[in-house]
């Protein structure tokens, strides 16, 4: 394969928010592209007017930003291959189809939306329902094969609205290597002639995304299952406009399926679920309903990369914790599978922890702090060393301070059920006598207030049962967490005897 140059694309369409699989894309374009010293463009598909939504656009910029995947070129970083929208690329597909018309690869079609619906109704009713404009049923319609020469100049010249169509061949067989699936061979009987330029002067996707990845040097389209289908109408389309020897490689990725039962993951399995399958929140200016992002729930971009990668690509080693950097070294398109890739919920949450755990504690700190703040506690110089002690209990960072809330600030109630379990008639006290053991301890450090708890059991010839689980529920409130003496020297030696006295004043059974 040659890697000259290499330049490939990720193409959205603005009319919604960027779906998980979308990202994908991105991610598999950038991954290659960064692996072969090449570009990764943005192209804004926005040829379809109707269903274009006002800020979709700049959710998408906002989301490929966020996992740091951003493109070389775009329309707010434009190259020498621009413009990058399409609805200001407009004026340039004209020629083309024009191109296509001149050597008889395209044909002008006069038939309404009304006589294709009446069509479409009578075959429906003769036990035909998929009926399609093809080699067959042209020859019966209004176009420029049926009708005169004169007449179609007549009715262009009297502006009746008309679209161009590509003139599909009978019985070819269209034959194309896809870097993922192999060869791919498709007979022309069971294609359409489909419109390659609408009656409102815009090109349809399919006419303009060939004529872009043209004149962008595109040389990897490597883009969603879904558009397997239309491949070969694309090499079709090549081969009428005379560029069959510059064509890109094509490379279709598998779908991410929904986690239980068959089909593509939506955002109802999300919705139904409980994950979200977009990488921001999003508001629907129409409906008001908003879908929550990977970003707001608190996902690292990292993580959210690693765990998107392995949606349909394996290294072909145990290995599964890898970095931007990691993946762009390891990705190849040989090692992308051919079946859909089942989303796994859970399997998120795992890539979030490992990156979360492997964090270290100052920079968690620092990440920590705002959201504490937020969440109206202090912040004090211990926060590296809580981190450090929370982060194997955590999955966001939100975790660290909800599970940790005691090491914030004051212990706002006692765990009911370690209430009843642990705390005896004697426990108050037993307690009261290890705090005295406590005040003794000079230097209070985790390991120093091990040796005197131990040294305590053996004196009082008791098992840690007896003790331990009152002296958590003093210091912390809670039934479990982290090392009881690791949370006493973070709290330090007054804090911890404060709150002994606190709970042997406030329990009572």
């Amino acid at each position: 394969m040659d890697m000259q140059n290499v330049r490939v694309r990720f193409a959205p369409s603005p009319t919604g928010p960027l779906h998980i699989g979308g990202v994908r894309t991105a991610l598999y374009n950038y991954l290659f592209a960064k692996k072969h010293n090449g570009t990764f463009i943005l192209r804004i598909e926005d040829t379809d007017q109707t269903r274009f939504v006002e800020k979709a656009e700049e959710y998408i910029q906002e989301a490929l930003d966020w996992g740091g995947i951003t493109p070389d070129e775009s329309p707010w970083n434009p190259g020498e291959y621009g413009p990058y929208r399409q609805s200001e690329r407009k004026p340039m597909y004209r020629e083309y189809a024009d191109s296509m018309i001149e050597n008889g690869t395209a044909y002008y079609a006069f038939d309404t939306a009304e006589e294709l619906t009446e069509v479409r109704e009578r075959a429906k009713a003769a036990k035909m329902p998929n009926w399609q404009y093809n080699h067959i049923t042209r020859n019966s319609m209004q176009n420029s094969l049926t009708l005169s020469e004169d007449l179609v100049k007549e009715k262009i010249e009297a502006g009746e609205a008309y679209v161009i169509r590509v003139k599909i061949p009978r019985n070819e067989e269209v034959r194309f290597e896809d870097e993922i699936r192999g060869w791919v061979t498709v007979n022309t009987s069971n294609l359409d002639d489909k419109v390659i330029f609408k009656s409102d002067g815009m090109p349809t996707y399919h006419l303009a995304n060939i004529v872009d990845d043209h004149l962008m040097k595109i040389t990897h389209v490597i883009r969603g299952e879904e558009w397997l289908p239309s491949a070969p109408l694309h090499i079709l389309l090549y081969r009428y406009l005379g560029w069959e020897s510059t064509m890109p490689k094509l490379a279709h990725l598998p779908l991410i399926l929904r986690p239980d039962g068959n089909g593509k993951l939506s955002k109802r399995d999300g919705d139904r679920l409980g994950f979200p399958v977009f990488p921001l929140n999003w508001t629907d200016d129409n409906t008001g309903e908003e879908s929550s992002g990977y970003r707001e729930r608190g996902y690292f971009p990292e993580s959210f990369n690693n765990m998107l990668a392995f949606l349909g690509w394996n290294p072909g080693t145990n290995e599964e914790i890898f970095k931007l950097q990691e993946l762009i070294q390891a990705f190849t398109l040989n090692r992308v599978g051919k079946s859909g890739a089942k989303f796994d919920a859970q399997k998120a949450l795992w890539f979030q922890q490992q990156y979360l755990r492997s964090t270290d504690n100052s920079e968690l700190a620092e990440m920590v702090s705002p959201i504490a703040t937020e969440m109206g506690y202090s912040v004090n110089a211990n926060l590296p060393a809580i981190c450090g002690m929370m982060k194997e209990r955590a999955t966001f960072l939100k975790d660290i301070i909800e599970e940790g809330s005691y090491l914030f600030g004051d212990i706002s109630n006692y765990d009911e059920k370690t209430v009843k379990k642990k705390w005896k008639e004697n426990t108050p006290s037993v307690l009261s006598e290890l705090k005295i053991d406590f005040e003794a301890i000079s230097e209070f450090t985790a390991e120093n207030i091990e040796t005197s708890f131990s040294a305590f059991l053996a004196k009082k010839e008791i098992g840690f049962g007896q003790i331990g689980p009152a002296l958590r529920l003093a210091i912390s409130g809670k039934g479990m967490g982290p090392s009881l003496f690791e949370i006493c020297n973070i709290l330090g030696k007054e804090e911890t005897l404060k709150r002994i006295n606190t709970a042997l004043e406030t329990i009572k059974k």
